[in-house]
Order: C-alpha cells, then structure tokens, then sequence
C-alpha cells in the first residue's frame, strides 16, 4: 500500500502527477505506469461520466501511482463516489469561503471528522474491511484557490481542519486577477498570488499545489510547491503526435505529394 500523499507532503516531499482528461482507463493507466507519484481524473473539465471515472481509478490501482479525482462541483453526493471507486484524494473546484472548505472537509472524511457516508462498495473491495479505520487518514482533501474571494480567504481556508492542501488553478485564478487565462509568470500580480497561497499553505501546516506543466514545473518546486501536475493527457497526446508527423512528413512543395 503506498504511502498515503498528505503523509509525504507533511515529511517535505514534493510530489508530480499527470492529470486525465480523456475518458480512457488505458490512458489513466498508461499514465499510472510512467512514474507519476499521483494521476487525477479530472471529472470538471475532463470528458468521463461517473462510471468511465470510477473504471480509470481501478487502472491507476494497477500502477504505483496514487489515484486521485476532480470532481465537478462542491458537492457531497459525487464527492463520496468517487472516494467509494477509490479515489485517495479529492481535488474541489471553485471554493471561495471558509463554509465551502469546511463542506468539503465533511463530504471526505467520515465521522466524527466529517458525514461522509459509508458504503466503500468498490474501494472496499480493494482495501478491505480495514479501509473505514484508514480511510481519514488516506484520502487528501485538496480544495482550489482560484477566485478573487478564495484568494481573500485564502488564510482562513488553509486553517480549516482537515484540510490538506490549496491548489491553484492559474487559469482561472489568472483571470480573477485580471489577466489573460494561463500561467502568466513574470507578471508581478499572479507572481505574488503564487507565493501568497503557498505563504498560506505553509503557515497552516499543509501543501501548496498547482496545475502545471513540463515547463513550469521546476520554477514551481522552487517557488515551494509539493503537489505539482507535469503532464496532461491530451496535451501530451497531441504535442507527441504533431512531433511525430513533423519528423517523418517532407517539406510542403510541388514534389511533396500532399
């Protein structure tokens, strides 16, 4: 059984997942098998229903890597589902207040920290009967830091208990700042954000994360992240891909045949 992620974020370690959109098992296991500490599925932005999830968890089981969920909405009903398929941590969008990160913290973890409901049909079988002595010590609530009012909460968020990390989505953080959606480095305004949530995380004892990629992801160790996503399924997919046909296809021309 590996490590549960909240335990190696408290001993200092920075952890690199990959993150699903495509609604593939094989993909996710693909993704399990390469090295990642963590794969998510993404079910907000992603394109799987409930039960293409809940198979693309039991695929990540079949690799080292730590499954994980986003799921679409602070909401207690899909948040205990993907954690009854085996998600070990639950990855929740669009939280902006202290009530929202305590909601969170109740839908994923049992009495008396939390009301989940018990009912570990899939995960049960898993883990087994000692899943519900483990399971709040295992499953990482992660909610997003990525709205005007989140980010002015964002102390008040991270001391919330059972909180185990803040993840920023830059996207839409970016754009509650006023700024293009992206990872806008070098602009004074998101540089300061970034170090602000992880200046918060750190004081509550917990992870910073961020959504990022290959090319960000070492600035974001340095800035002091722990939970960092390197590679996206689909951007992976096609950048592969488009290299690919640019090293075999000839120049364009009368000769090229295209």
């Amino acid at each position: 059984m590996q490590p549960p992620l909240k335990a190696r974020w408290k001993a200092g370690d920075v952890t690199l997942g990959a993150w699903c959109m495509i609604p593939s098992a094989l993909t996710a296991e693909g993704l399990g098998k390469a090295g990642f500490d963590w794969v998510l599925v993404d079910m907000q932005h992603g394109c799987m229903d409930y039960q293409t999830a809940s198979e693309m968890i039991r695929a990540i089981d079949l690799s080292p890597a730590v499954p994980l969920a986003r799921v679409p909405w602070n909401d207690p009903g899909i948040i205990g589902r993907v954690l009854d398929a085996g998600a070990l941590g639950v990855v929740i969008p669009m939280i902006q207040t202290v009530d929202d990160a305590r909601r969170a913290v109740e839908a994923c973890l049992y009495p008396p920290q939390g009301r989940r409901s018990f009912g570990p049909i899939r995960v049960g079988m898993r883990d087994g009967p000692g899943y519900f002595a483990s399971a709040n010590d295992r499953v990482a609530v992660i909610p997003m830091i990525e709205t005007a009012e989140a980010f002015a909460n964002v102390d008040a968020i991270a001391a919330v208990p059972g909180v185990d990390a803040l993840f920023v989505g830059p996207y839409d953080l970016s754009v509650a700042l006023g700024l293009p959606p992206g990872e806008n480095d070098g602009i004074a305004v998101f540089d300061q954000a970034l170090a602000t949530v992880v200046a918060a995380a750190r004081k509550a004892g917990i992870a910073p994360a961020i959504l990022s990629s290959a090319g960000t992801a070492v600035r974001r160790i340095e800035q002091g992240f722990q939970m960092i996503s390197v590679a996206t399924d689909i951007s992976t997919l096609t950048a592969a891909a488009s290299a690919a046909l640019q090293g075999v296809r000839p120049a364009k021309g009368p000769a090229a045949g295209y």
